[in-house]
């Protein structure tokens, strides 16, 4: 069996890692999304947005993964697993998933910012959050940037390319976590459904996938994918 998880910030709010919203506290509580997550932000105030990417690659290191991402992790003893993801940590990875696609690319891999060469050097350390810290300098002279996708900017091609391939390809889909409307990954459950392809939601809050899908559980992923592959058939009928 092939089966493809689509994940989003539900799966991992349960190891108790902070919505992006909820991370706005403190020293960041009046900080604008748009001017930390967008490209444009990075240009007008780059130590700023490399000082909240620093901190939160530095607070995932307390996070372990959750029940949810240890049985994903597990099916893959019983079958071909692959996770589309739309989390920047690394917690499917930490769990034991070997097949693991970042939608949005990840808070552990850095690169500049002008010949997007990856970069693998030291990075100083943010035992609490501040405002500011000046980022590396690349040999080119730019500057090193977190690995994510910015509002604005485009998904990268390989990870989409290969979710996409992992979603036509399953023998059914699972949605775990995810609000369904941020796009495209959005539009990647309603590709499997479009071709027939069976489609689980995992979620305690419905979506506006919710009416689509071929069943939905009003649940949380710790809760309900320890054990869900084996239900699969008798679910599915």
């Amino acid at each position: 069996m092939q089966v493809t998880v689509l994940s989003g910030a539900g799966m991992s709010a349960e190891s108790g890692v902070p919505t992006f919203r909820d991370v706005e506290t403190g020293l960041w509580a009046k900080v604008d999304p748009y001017e930390i997550s967008s490209s444009d932000g990075w240009r007008r105030h780059p130590d700023k947005v490399w000082a909240w990417y620093l901190w939160r690659h530095y607070m995932m290191k307390a996070v372990a993964p959750n029940d949810g991402h240890r049985a994903v992790a597990a099916w893959e003893d019983g079958a071909q697993v692959r996770v589309v993801t739309q989390n920047v940590d690394d917690l499917h990875e930490r769990a034991g998933s070997t097949e693991v696609y970042h939608l949005h690319g990840s808070l552990f891999h850095f690169r500049c910012d002008r010949c997007n060469v990856a970069y693998d050097g030291p990075l100083p350390e943010m035992p609490q959050p501040v405002e500011s810290v000046d980022p590396p300098v690349c040999s080119c002279g730019g500057l090193i940037r977190p690995n994510v996708v910015w509002f604005g900017e485009q998904l990268p091609t390989e990870a989409w390319d290969r979710s996409v391939e992992a979603v036509t390809q399953a023998d059914v889909a699972i949605v775990v976590g995810t609000s369904s409307i941020v796009y495209p990954a959005a539009g990647l459950p309603e590709l499997a459904l479009a071709q027939g392809i069976p489609v689980i939601e995992v979620n305690p809050e419905r979506t506006p996938l919710t009416d689509r899908v071929t069943l939905s559980l009003r649940e949380t992923a710790a809760t309900t994918l320890p054990g869900l592959l084996q239900r699969l058939p008798a679910l599915l009928g």
